[in-house]
């Protein structure tokens, strides 16, 4: 397939400095904070059905409405690989009432194979914290007849009619890493992209599909009730909750240690109060002990970083996405 990517400019890098280097401004050229929040305000993830990002949309939703009496509500716009979602909060008001909740798939992944996107990820938002780090799991069905990667690839390349996989949608990084394991191998892997995660283990459990893709919490309680086997973690090391589950690069494939994240995003242009509002909130909010624990059990690694450090992070995880793109020969559909 070939690579439709859209490059990153000079121009794009500066507008991503800008718009993350404004949270450090600090003394009394700030502007009188407005009153945040004064209404209902709205998280927006971009799956709903009980997935790691509705869910934990919900949990932070809940310590956010303690924290500022206020309603705080999740409103899941699913469809179309996180591009409704993205949409929708990047024409919102910019008055803090309306964020996403979001994985690269929306701002990193969609920006490179999209080259028409109705928001531009850089221009159009304005970082508030990376919440944490983590990785999708490469699993079967517990009946399967092979235990890893290796094993895997052996058995996919002797299917003359090829295996198909699903994921949480198209050019989502599990998709990307599908990719690259059949370039790799050399096996007939064939997608079928899902708007939820749930959906996916669906139809593999009912032998619609040969194998999937699935974040940790879902791949350990699977694996406990003893219908799913778990064969690689991508990303750079292994999780807590399942640490027996090695990573590809262990098993001797490369390209598949990025790791992704859950970061939230308000539409550009909210004023720097209202930021400085959210940024303290998510950061608090992450640290808390429960909140901690069900990340780490979702397979993420806290972090609750600040605006100019989720830039960083942003800008070093594109140029890495753009090669995992081309080496995965995945275009937009």
């Amino acid at each position: 397939m070939q690579l439709r990517a859209r490059p990153w400019s000079r121009r794009d890098f500066s507008a991503a400095a800008s718009a993350g280097l404004m949270w450090v401004a600090t003394g009394p050229a700030r502007a009188q904070a407005p009153t945040f929040p004064n209404r209902v305000v709205r998280i927006v993830p971009f799956g709903a059905g009980g997935g790691p990002i509705d869910t934990l949309a919900r949990a932070y939703a809940d310590k956010l409405a303690q924290r500022w009496g206020q309603a705080v509500i999740t409103d899941a716009k699913p469809g179309a690989a996180g591009i409704i979602a993205a949409d929708f909060v990047a024409k919102a008001a910019p008055d803090g009432h309306t964020v996403m909740f979001t994985l690269p798939l929306t701002h990193v992944n969609a920006a490179i194979l999209q080259p028409k996107l109705p928001y531009d990820p850089v221009k159009d938002f304005q970082p508030l914290s990376m919440l944490a780090t983590g990785g999708p799991m490469l699993v079967a069905r517990a009946n399967a007849p092979y235990n890893n990667v290796r094993e895997f690839v052996d058995f996919a390349k002797k299917q003359p009619k090829g295996l198909t996989y699903g994921t949480w949608g198209n050019g989502s990084t599990a998709h990307l890493f599908g990719e690259l394991l059949q370039r790799q191998s050399g096996a007939n892997l064939i997608h079928a992209p899902y708007k939820a995660e749930a959906a996916v283990h669906a139809d593999l459990f009912g032998e619609v599909l040969d194998f999937a893709w699935a974040n940790p919490s879902t791949a350990r309680a699977q694996t406990q009730g003893g219908r799913m086997k778990v064969l690689a973690i991508a990303g750079q090391k292994r999780v807590s909750i399942m640490p027996q589950v090695p990573t590809f690069t262990e098993q001797g494939f490369t390209g598949f240690d990025i790791d992704s994240w859950i970061g939230v995003y308000a539409p550009a242009r909210t004023p720097q109060p209202i930021v400085d509002a959210w940024v303290a909130a998510l950061r608090e909010t992450t640290a808390m002990p429960d909140i901690s624990a069900r990340l780490t059990a979702f397979g993420f690694e806290p972090l609750g970083n600040t605006p100019p450090q989720f830039l960083e992070r942003y800008r070093a995880d594109y140029p890495r996405m753009a090669e995992l793109i081309k080496a995965a020969g995945v275009t937009a559909e």
